[in-house]
């Protein structure tokens, strides 16, 4: 049976927009005032390299670090450093090979069955080893004529049974502009399953609203949400709420992560997570080797090194709890094994 999109309420002004929303607008966007919440010492080559890919935090996801602390793991994923400027052989702008992968602006057909769409190049926060951080969003921009475009390539392609709302992080967008838009997807009679890949639900759990929840069981698409979380101390009472409140509605929530030195390259802080997860209610899916984007090469961890830890985590945790190693490579038909 159809079901058709809910009735979104617009905003028309800060006052009345969903708190979501007003906080977002008050993320923490200079290394200098992040560093001083944490009470911590100014840092200028942060200000600088700021300049070059952006800071974007919420506060809330900021009250979850511990002040004083220069290497706590929340902190260094999203806190500028220098070294991100220094070039580094095989780290590339575009390491999965993403434009050649473009089927229309921002729709990307890589694997059998299902393609993606970048939404939106807005995100809740900036991550340091963020594989997009590249990407030329202002090009590749499903919308206006180009919205049609993608709609046509995914009309026109029967072996398409899912499509992946990505960016950026597709619910930094309004919900009255996301049910629209699902509604559209969901007329291509082919298409079978939503997938929505968002870390708003982690840095920000006050995204988890009842109008969220609406149009995402409202559609006939089924779907699934993929969150993104690294290390247990993301993962507090509030981030539990809101991914159990997701649960709750039905909608399958599984977490993909990306092993980073320093951050969480601990058996004991990854058996962690996976425990955190699986008490919010969600499945993790994937550990990911990290994809050589210009910028990120600092957070590498060696392939010795991941399999001895996938391989120490297997053996102190069920199944269902461990996630599966791989890594993505361009050109390929499916993510690799490690």
């Amino acid at each position: 049976m159809n079901k058709t999109a809910p009735i979104i309420p617009r905003y028309t002004d800060a006052e009345h927009a969903p708190a979501w929303r007003r906080a977002l607008a008050e993320a923490v966007t200079r290394p200098a005032e992040l560093l001083a919440l944490l009470n911590l010492p100014e840092e200028p080559a942060a200000e600088s390299t700021a300049d070059a890919f952006g800071l974007r935090v919420p506060r809330g996801f900021i009250a979850r670090m511990h002040p004083g602390d220069r290497r706590d793991p929340l902190l260094l994923q999203v806190l500028p450093d220098a070294i991100e400027c220094q070039a580094v052989a095989g780290y590339l702008a575009d390491p999965l090979g993403e434009a050649a992968a473009m089927a229309a602006p921002g729709l990307l057909h890589k694997y059998r069955g299902r393609a993606l769409l970048t939404l939106t190049g807005a995100c809740g926060i900036h991550c340091r080893y963020c594989f997009r951080r590249h990407y030329p969003y202002a090009e590749a921009n499903p919308s206006g004529q180009h919205w049609d475009q993608a709609l046509a390539y995914l009309a026109a392609d029967p072996s398409l049974h899912e499509i992946i709302l990505s960016g950026g992080d597709p619910l930094s967008l309004p919900d009255e502009r996301l049910a629209e838009r699902v509604a559209e997807l969901a007329a291509i009679p082919h298409l079978r399953r939503l997938r929505i890949h968002s870390r708003l639900p982690v840095v920000l759990p006050e995204r988890i609203t009842d109008e969220l929840l609406d149009w995402l069981t409202g559609s006939r698409l089924r779907p699934v949400l993929v969150v993104h979380a690294n290390h247990p101390r993301e993962i507090d009472a509030d981030v539990r709420d809101g991914l159990r409140r997701l649960g709750a509605a039905g909608i399958p929530v599984l977490n993909q992560s990306v092993l980073l030195r320093g951050i969480n390259d601990a058996a004991d802080t990854l058996c962690a997570l996976s425990e955190a997860l699986f008490e919010a209610g969600v499945l993790p899916y994937y550990l990911h080797q990290l994809d050589h984007v210009q910028g990120a090469a600092h957070f590498a961890v060696d392939d010795a090194r991941a399999r001895a830890l996938f391989k120490e985590i297997r053996s102190r945790l069920p199944g269902y709890l461990v996630p599966r190693l791989v890594r993505e490579q361009a050109g390929e038909p499916a993510k690799t094994p490690l």
